[in-house]
């Protein structure tokens, strides 16, 4: 058999080249990069350091929701585990249509031997429990903004808190579809429910640590953008609600290069951002920078990610 051309080979490397390339030249030719790094200057370095630093913490949060998910398979292995999230976390952010997912149940498997099945159903479910938090994570912006706040203050919580009813229902759904499955199918739901939490305990954990991991993250990008100028706070919160429900849904960019800032503009305009020209102008200087700031803090994870997979191996050797 013929072996593909370089192109073939590298086509999607290529493409998310292309695109940021493309990106840059238009942020040039519309602000000029250094109007976008002014920004930085105006907010201090200090207080964008401790953004990036605040959201590479997260990134502990996630690997530990990964240890904790799969304890026989990763235990005593966090770094290796971390080093593996931020690989997977680069690929998605870098390739386009959210085809970087795949590599997770990929990664698992060659790395801690989880099945193919198992990796595809767990991730599943996390995504799932993110996007809930996510959501729930950007509501809170509306309550704080609410003047009545007794109704949407508990119609939050109870979004909130949904995980756990839906999680009840999980044993009687299984009991009433595994005597119509059988054959591959039913080996297939098989392996979905294997990878589902085994116990309401496990689901707790992962789902506490879900929102402690969105609370964060959204709350650490409501607040840069308020230092940017965009208000009032509720379409701060919708900017940052934007920006990360347009890298979870499948129209991401490679590197979310476009999408990214336009989720965050079509955010905060959406929960109250004013419209005018000169604000939707400082709106979409304050997207580009958030998004900076979001792609520096996935590189330092995954430099983090090396330094310590490569301190380990050393320790090991020893």
């Amino acid at each position: 058999m013929r072996r593909p051309s370089a192109f073939a080979r590298h086509r999607l490397t290529l493409i998310a080249l292309a695109a940021i390339l493309a990106y840059a030249v238009f942020v040039h030719y519309i602000w000029g990069w250094s109007t976008i790094f002014a920004e930085w200057h105006a907010v201090g370095y200090g207080t964008v350091a401790l953004a990036i630093g605040l959201l590479v913490s997260t990134y502990f949060v996630r690997a530990w929701r990964l240890y904790d998910y799969f304890p026989r398979q990763t235990g005593g292995r966090f770094i290796e585990l971390f080093h593996l999230a931020q690989v997977h976390n680069l690929l998605n952010i870098m390739l386009p249509f959210r085809s970087g997912e795949t590599s997770f149940p990929l990664l698992m498997r060659t790395e801690f031997g989880v099945p193919l099945l198992h990796g595809t159903s767990a991730l599943l479910v996390m995504r799932f429990l993110d996007l809930h938090a996510l959501l729930a994570a950007g509501g809170l912006g509306l309550v704080l903004e609410a003047e009545n706040k007794l109704w949407p203050a508990l119609s939050w919580l109870a979004f909130l808190l949904a995980p756990i009813p839906a999680y009840l229902v999980k044993g009687p759904v299984l009991r009433l579809l595994k005597p119509k499955l059988k054959g591959k199918l039913g080996r297939i739901l098989e392996g979905i429910e294997d990878g589902l939490p085994a116990t309401l305990g496990g689901l707790l954990r992962a789902w506490v640590v879900t929102v402690i991991n969105w609370g964060v993250k959204v709350m650490v990008f409501a607040w840069a953008l308020g230092l940017m100028g965009v208000e009032p706070l509720a379409a701060s919160f919708g900017g940052a609600l934007g920006g990360e429900l347009s890298s979870v849904l499948p129209f991401h960019a490679p590197a979310g290069v476009g999408t990214y800032p336009a989720g965050i503009v079509a955010g905060a305009l959406a929960l109250g951002a004013p419209a005018g020209k000169a604000a939707v102008e400082l709106l979409g200087k304050a997207a580009v920078n958030m998004h900076l700031i979001i792609m520096l803090a996935a590189l330092i994870g995954a430099a983090v990610s090396l330094m310590l997979n490569g301190l380990r191996k050393l320790a090991a050797g020893r």
